[in-house]
């Protein structure tokens, strides 16, 4: 993966990540962003992903590939994958406490994960380039030092929550600025496309 011909390699003049103060320190779960969030909500069908803070700007997070979760007899769906690597490098965005929508996901599938397995994948923030954030990530089978399944690079836009408001369906996007927990209301608009 070398991002030369996608457009995810940071540019000259790139700076490195830089970790909020405020993060959540190393090892502390992040929690839900979004109750009805399809990666880490509590959704049927979605991945109840749990991703935790680790060291500078990354992440590690895990999810069980369930039944519904197939794309083959017994296998999970490359969608579902590409998803929970999606989700998880989101999930950076709080740790620089920034609110950015995927740019760009781009995606090996290096070995099939079965019904059942642990993925455990982690996520860093590799450089920051004004609005641009270039991340990548690896989905582990079993264990955090398991066989590799999935990698991903990423290019991350920073944006303004107007976006969301703009965009999304009234419905939702009411409900969740109604909310009295104001960390809530600022977690659910931190991340989707």
């Amino acid at each position: 993966m070398t991002g030369r011909t996608t457009g995810l390699t940071p540019p000259e003049g790139a700076t490195a990540p830089v970790r909020h103060p405020d993060a959540p320190a190393p090892g502390k779960s992040l929690g839900v962003h979004y109750d009805q969030c399809f990666g880490c909500g509590d959704q049927p069908g979605g991945l109840g992903l749990i991703a935790r803070a680790g060291e500078g700007v990354s992440v590690a997070a895990e999810f069980t590939v369930r039944s519904g979760h197939q794309g083959a007899p017994g296998l999970a769906h490359g969608g579902v994958l590409a998803a929970a690597l999606d989700e998880t490098l989101g999930a950076l965005n709080w740790l620089q406490r920034v609110i950015t929508v995927t740019g760009r996901l781009e995606t090996d599938f290096v070995r099939p994960v079965p019904v059942g397995t642990e993925l455990h994948l982690e996520a860093r923030v590799t450089a920051v380039h004004g609005r641009k954030v270039y991340c990548s990530a690896t989905g582990r089978i079993g264990a955090p030092d398991g066989p590799v399944a999935v990698r991903a690079q990423a290019l991350f836009i920073e944006v303004r929550v107007d976006h969301f408001i703009e965009n999304g369906r009234a419905e939702e996007i009411d409900a969740a600025l109604a909310d009295p927990d104001q960390v809530k209301v600022a977690r659910a608009f931190e991340v989707n496309p």
